[in-house]
């Protein structure tokens, strides 16, 4: 990490935050010499490097949902296939998820990081390959989904990351906002997927350089990592949480989390959130160009969604961190985001509507997205000590396997349209589909999701807790010296 003193700084009574003792009194002063947390510039470095994993990831994840019709004409496959692109990393996150959870609980953050960022630059650079060294359609498809099968493998290793990061990394007061910053990078990635596609790709010839514009972020998050990533977690904690980060034993933190009621809620109700979010983002263009919408516009939707929810998760996460307010502010946002599901199940039928539909999606995003760090900090507070790898991966994983079950069905609730004059979906390979089942079904089971969340959760901030009694034991430690 370079030259200690270069890279120290201390980390006692920050401005922002009400010291636990005057500044003048003594006690206050033995207390500093018994505890001393420090924080470390490089944990900036650490950060970056995850943002710019997780938003290359995300890029890779979705660059094809929102040139759906497109990509179907140059392949000559279903929408269904095209959709099996995104839909992979789901299915890929599930088995590989638990052996996640150990390697960042067990092995370290260093390493799930590097690993992750082989495993996405090898993905993006086998996507690339396919599309310029062969010429059969199907053989190119076949290496296509290789490559997404490796950036899948390697997406729940930074996305189960943020929580780990923080913890290790960030003293208290800036934790919330530490995670918000790392997992909001994902969604970063899908708004630039989603804004990038449809002005790279015009047609069908356009699809290799948008492959080749895609691998460089990849290429470059493995350089940094690799080159710079040198330790998983600093000299010194940040905070006393830190000190005993991790200190259960996998398998046993795993049926503690099993036992715990309110993490169950919120596994649950989050995998629900995040299950629709997915469903959403990569089906959003083909339930708008039915309705007469482009693929630009739908693009733009997404954006809106993301943007709005990067910005509320930002303000949110200032005000947890002021606050530690997590389990009043989840609710009330998670009810929002099932207001704008709604809004959403009654727009997205209108044609001739683009105002409107931006607004409704920008509501939903503002919601929806900005509780996702936010309720992982949650997870990591009912549930410490288990380690942070393996409360935020269980609802990951969870939401993995909602957001399958709602893409399916979603897509089997479709009929088709024998008629369908506003449509300006490209694809010949399908008929028009009629979405209004499905989008009221995303509707009904955000508000369910909800509702039960708001009545069935709560929680003691055990963390929060831990480091009280820290400092209260530093505190009588102090005052008999």
């Amino acid at each position: 990490m370079g030259d200690r003193s270069d890279l120290m700084v201390t980390n006692e009574c920050p401005a922002d935050r009400e010291p636990l003792l005057p500044e003048t009194d003594p006690g206050r002063r033995e207390l500093q010499k018994l505890v001393e947390y420090k924080t470390y510039r490089m944990r900036w470095y650490v950060l970056g490097v995850i943002c710019l994993l997780n938003c290359s990831n995300a890029m890779l994840w979705l660059s094809f949902a929102p040139v759906a019709d497109i990509t179907a004409q140059f392949y000559g496959i279903s929408m269904d296939q095209v959709n099996w692109l995104s839909q992979v990393y789901l299915v890929i996150a599930i088995p590989f998820g638990i052996c996640t959870m150990w390697v960042l609980d067990i092995m370290g953050l260093r390493t799930a990081v590097i690993l992750s960022a082989w495993l996405n630059m090898l993905g993006s650079v086998i996507r690339f390959v396919g599309f310029v060294a062969l010429a059969n359609k199907s053989i190119q498809y076949g290496v296509l989904l290789t490559g997404q099968c490796l950036c899948a493998v390697a997406q729940p290793l930074v996305l189960f990351s943020p929580t780990k990061l923080a913890a290790l990394w960030f003293p208290e007061h800036q934790r919330a906002t530490a995670n918000m910053i790392a997992s909001m990078s994902n969604p970063l990635g899908v708004l630039v997927a989603n804004v990038l596609s449809p002005a790279l790709v015009h047609k069908k010839e356009d699809m290799v350089f948008m492959m080749g514009t895609y691998a460089i972020p990849a290429v470059l998050a493995c350089t940094f990592a690799t080159a710079g990533f040198c330790h998983s977690e600093p000299p010194t904690p940040p905070s006393a949480s830190a000190v005993n980060s991790t200190s259960e034993p996998f398998c046993s933190g795993l049926k503690q989390l099993m036992r715990n009621k309110a993490y169950l809620i919120l596994m649950i109700c989050f995998g629900a959130g995040t299950g629709i979010l997915t469903a959403f983002t990569a089906l959003l263009e083909q339930i708008l160009c039915v309705m007469g919408y482009s693929n630009s516009f739908a693009g733009l939707g997404v954006a809106l969604l993301i943007a709005t929810g990067m910005l509320g998760a930002f303000l949110l996460g200032l005000y947890i961190d002021r606050t530690k307010m997590f389990t009043e502010a989840t609710k009330i946002f998670f009810c929002g985001a099932a207001l704008a599901s709604i809004a959403f199940a009654l727009v997205s039928r209108l044609p001739g509507q683009p105002a409107l539909v931006a607004v409704v999606c920008s509501l939903f995003g503002l919601f929806a997205f900005s509780i996702y760090p936010v309720s992982m900090e949650l997870a990591v507070e009912c549930t410490y000590p288990v380690g942070e790898g393996t409360s935020s991966g269980l609802m990951y994983i969870c939401g993995q396997i909602q957001g399958i079950i709602f893409m399916l069905l979603f897509q089997a609730t479709t009929k088709q349209l024998a008629d369908a004059p506003l449509s300006t979906c490209d694809s010949d390979m399908d008929s028009a589909l009629d979405w209004k089942v499905p989008v009221l079904l995303l509707a009904g089971i955000m508000s369910v999701a909800s509702c039960f969340f708001v009545l069935c959760f709560r929680t003691d901030y055990k963390r929060l807790q831990a480091e009280a009694d820290s400092v209260s034991v530093s505190e009588r430690e102090a005052d008999s010296s």
